[in-house]
């Protein structure tokens, strides 16, 4: 059953070429035994490809390149060091930094602070998203508004998604809001939990 997400006012992202125009779910799939380190294939609920994701392998920061179909280099992510939590940005390709998540410390699952400015408004924004242990899920909410914007949860999907260790997310994502920057929340969340210090999940 796919989850319905309330449209946001205003539209809300870094890339708005990719604003949802309705309530949206993502598959996330890693590939395989993918011989680049951490790649994902991004496909609409009905298998529409939108994005793909190259890891890098022997890369200190855990740089992942993100595509459009179109083979456009969107941004990076990678992790910055020198931080108490854990921190990546996402990167445009002349290294400028578009967006920067912060992980800190919750007691019965993990939470982290996503900041951009905003392509619309040209205003400062920051997500919340709140991951729970329990339930394999996590909710990400404007922090301005109270409104969920974006869901990650593994319950939508089936049985055989999870076989191999192969991590696979169902990202929902709320009309008007920026489809590449759920993703790259995702897969900062993914990098987080492959540490094995506590993700989300």
């Amino acid at each position: 059953m796919a989850v319905q997400l309330a449209p946001v006012q205003h539209p809300l992202g870094v890339w708005n070429q990719f604003l949802a125009r309705q309530s949206e779910t993502l598959i996330l799939r890693e590939k395989v035994m993918s011989l680049s380190g951490d790649s994902f294939d991004i496909t609409m609920a009905n298998g529409q490809p939108v994005f793909k994701i190259q890891g890098k392998v022997m890369s200190i920061s855990g740089r992942k390149s993100v595509y459009d179909m179109a083979g456009n280099h969107l941004f990076d992510i990678v992790k910055e060091h020198l931080h108490i939590h854990a921190t990546y940005a996402a990167v445009d390709p002349s290294g400028r930094k578009l967006l920067e998540v912060k992980s800190s410390f919750a007691l019965l699952g993990s939470k982290a602070t996503a900041t951009f400015t905003n392509a619309s408004t040209h205003a400062q924004e920051s997500l919340k998203m709140k991951g729970n242990w329990f339930d394999s899920a996590a909710d990400i909410v404007d922090e301005k508004t109270g409104y969920v914007v974006g869901r990650i949860d593994r319950k939508l999907l089936s049985g055989r998604d999870l076989l191999f260790g192969q991590q696979t997310y169902a990202l929902t994502v709320a009309p008007n809001v920026d489809l590449a920057l759920m993703v790259a929340m995702c897969i900062c969340m993914d990098e987080k939990n492959n540490e094995g210090k506590g993700g989300f999940f």
